[in-house]
């Protein structure tokens, strides 16, 4: 996660020592153990009836996609702000006045209300989004916004940076960004000329896909920053997240430095306090979504987030950049956020309500809505 970062050395943190809670006693006399055993009984009547629901709820779904069954709906707290084409450099963009009150829920709208409803991708610039995930995640963290693009009939490629993911190469032993994004970057010299992708980057898959930008421009039809690093040049991320992370408990607590050269050496990754990764990065998620998260995450190398970047006009300046914020965003705050935007502008900005730094978990029926409008944008 790129904005779990900092300059110093530090040990790792102590865990959190868990709370236990002591069951009620039971009635005394000869009838505590038939009262034990009518709710052992209760509860697993209870367990069957909701594995039921579970099950039929599932066919039922199965059933309306084979049926030509629509994707699931959006969220109306999602809001869009338009800054001005030409907007100055440093010039402060608009900032949303939507006041819903926010929701754990990624509530689901009418059928009518579908933003999907008369998608004609044929009349897109290209219907394919690429996502690259961000540091300590992978693949696997898009689930949810690879079902909802491909019901729509887009094409998408979900690719897992090394060492991470399923990709088995050790990130201690990753030294530079250009090894880091191998995998993206092989990705991108496959397509063929006139062949066109969205890039859509979170955390600090925003200075990857930043990377391709200047390498690929000519492949590249739109880039999506997601609560993303949006590097300048002549910047890295440590230059973006450092002071931040001095400032934030939460995340120094986060981070575990690891040295594999040894403790004489600088750090060759981070890990996380997994105790801690629900408050940081998933405050607002789904409980099975940080579950999945916390059995697949693995180290970020840390030598690429040190690693500056030098982008010109022509390449990485000639992509139209789009930006969307998440508003409850622990890891990357949304000062942070702001800070990159207004210091280079992109084309334009989306805000996710209730998005914690993951909206694919999160929100994710919002930031598909945000995705398949930046798509049909001319």
């Amino acid at each position: 996660m790129g904005a779990c970062f900092s300059r110093g050395d530090r040990s790792p943190p102590k865990r959190r020592g868990s709370r236990r809670v002591a069951n009620p006693a039971a009635d005394g006399g000869g009838g505590a153990g038939s009262n034990r055993w009518a709710r052992m009984r209760s509860s697993r009547k209870e367990e069957t009836l909701i594995h039921e629901r579970a099950l039929a709820a599932a066919i039922l779904f199965q059933q309306q996609l084979q049926n030509g069954g629509g994707t699931a709906a959006f969220d109306r707290s999602a809001s869009l702000r338009y800054p001005n084409g030409h907007s100055k450099r440093n010039q402060a963009l608009p900032r949303s006045s939507s006041s819903r009150a926010r929701s754990l829920t990624d509530p689901l709208l009418q059928p009518h209300q579908l933003i999907n409803q008369d998608i004609k991708l044929d009349d897109l610039e290209t219907n394919h989004f690429v996502l690259v995930h961000g540091g300590g995640f992978g693949a696997w963290c898009w689930y949810k916004t690879i079902a909802l693009l491909e019901e729509c009939g887009y094409k998408v490629t979900a690719v897992d940076l090394t060492g991470s993911g399923i990709h088995s190469f050790d990130s201690n032993n990753i030294t530079s960004l250009s090894q880091y994004v191998k995998p993206l970057t092989d990705f991108m010299e496959k397509l063929t000329d006139g062949e066109k992708v969205i890039l859509v980057g979170h955390d600090f898959g925003g200075a990857c896909i930043s990377y391709a930008m200047e390498a690929f421009p000519a492949k590249i039809s739109k880039a999506v920053f997601l609560a993303a690093a949006m590097l300048t040049s002549g910047q890295s991320a440590l230059d973006i997240f450092s002071d931040k992370v001095e400032s934030n408990e939460l995340m120094r607590q986060a981070q575990v430095f690891l040295y594999a050269n040894g403790r004489d050496q600088p750090p060759t990754a981070i890990d996380f306090d997994k105790s801690i990764l629900k408050d940081l990065l998933f405050n607002q998620s789904p409980t099975k979504d940080v579950a999945l998260a916390s059995v697949s995450m693995r180290p970020i190398p840390f030598s690429p987030v040190l690693e500056k970047l030098s982008f010109s006009e022509t390449n990485h300046g000639s992509v139209r950049r789009f930006y969307i914020e998440t508003l409850e965003d622990n890891a990357i705050p949304i000062s942070v956020q702001e800070s990159m935007v207004n210091k280079s502008p992109p084309e334009r900005v989306f805000c996710l309500k209730g998005a914690d730094h993951s909206p694919f978990f999160s929100k994710p029926q919002a930031l598909h809505k945000h995705l398949v409008e930046i798509s049909r944008i001319p």
